[in-house]
């Protein structure tokens, strides 16, 4: 996919993506046995389309001590030093570097840099439409070793270290 034409209603422009309508969420396992699940509060962000599409661009910073499992002594947990140190490390970031297209789904790969340390990911990303109104909507998901990033302790006896990312993102059009 090269052109704006194969993509309907395919605007260029300055994305932001709406907190309100979109979400970041984890699972993570559980004593080897079950997930626990989460998503981050705050967030901000914004998507730049190009002509082609190919060649737009993604960026994101997350809050980190905005954590949320529904468990305010686990989510304080996970704040502390033990994994993601939010004092000390209060943001995650990601900078998309390559979008290409996968069928008729993307992969957007970038630079995530979450406790300080920066890797590569590649994001399974599925456009769910623009609309007239300026709305862009999409899906993406990763799988992420949260010992890669130094976050937690190393093992998974009882938190795994696989960590599943899913994201619903809804952007408005910038005026």
């Amino acid at each position: 996919m090269t052109t704006t034409e194969q993509v309907p209603g395919y605007t260029v422009g300055t994305w932001d993506i709406d907190p309100v309508h979109s979400a970041i969420e984890f699972s993570v396992r559980h004593m080897g046995v079950g997930k626990s699940r989460g998503r981050f509060q705050s967030f901000r962000g914004e998507i730049v389309t190009a002509e082609n599409p190919l060649e737009s661009s993604v960026t994101a910073t997350i809050d980190t001590n905005s954590v949320d499992t529904g468990n305010a002594d686990r989510d304080a947990h996970l704040a502390n030093p033990d994994f993601l140190d939010s004092e000390n490390h209060p943001t995650a970031t990601f900078r998309s570097t390559a979008i290409r297209a996968d069928g008729d789904d993307y992969v957007i790969e970038g630079e995530f840099t979450l406790h300080s340390v920066t890797r590569t990911i590649a994001l399974e990303t599925e456009l769910g439409g623009i609309t007239e109104e300026g709305v862009l909507g999409l899906s993406a998901e990763t799988t992420l070793n949260r010992t890669d990033f130094g976050v937690g302790p190393d093992g998974g006896a009882m938190v795994g270290e696989k960590v599943k990312l899913t994201i619903e993102v809804e952007a408005q059009l910038r005026s």
